[in-house]
């Protein structure tokens, strides 16, 4: 039997990607049971996180001191823990030498999750997007330049129409 016959065909469907997904939904879970109930028992839970992940909100001086990776530890001295709605990001309450600070951290910029009283952890793989420069940015040339004039306030469509109605 050659080796080729047991290589493994590239997958056409993004199965890991689907894996991570679900598994930082898990992330999520844990967070919004600790949202609304508490933290049970002897739970306590390690995120660590890129620090230089769009949407990350930090202070100033943990960034200096942290600049590409930190740890938090939610487990006494913690308040106002929230999940957003779609699940994207988390926001906690933290004191750092006595200052309380609020981290909003998003949930792609979590690269690692453990709860050690149960021996619980997840590895995420993250890829910080480069940012966009405007000079990165090509400039339209000749006809392709779109001309607008410049007389005066832009149109505003409202789409309040499209929107779904919730029901009272």
């Amino acid at each position: 039997m050659a080796d080729d016959d047991l290589s493994v065909p590239e997958s056409l469907l993004p199965y890991e990607e689907w894996t991570n997904e679900a598994l930082r939904q898990v992330v999520v879970s844990a967070l919004r049971h600790v949202e609304v109930q508490g933290l049970p028992g002897g739970h306590h839970f390690y995120v660590t996180f890129k620090t230089n992940y769009p949407g990350v909100q930090i202070p100033d001086r943990m960034r200096a001191q942290y600049p590409d990776e930190m740890t938090i530890v939610l487990q006494h001295q913690f308040h106002g823990l929230s999940v957003d709605e779609a699940g994207y990001a988390l926001a906690v309450g933290l004191s750092f030498s006595g200052v309380p600070s609020t981290l909003i951290i998003p949930i792609a910029a979590v690269t690692s999750f453990a709860d050690p009283e149960v021996h619980f952890g997840l590895q995420f793989e993250v890829v910080v997007p480069e940012p966009v420069k405007v000079a990165d940015i090509p400039e339209p040339e000749g006809d392709d330049v779109p001309s607008r004039p410049n007389d005066g306030p832009a149109d505003v469509v409202s789409l309040d129409a499209f929107r779904k109605r919730q029901k009272d």
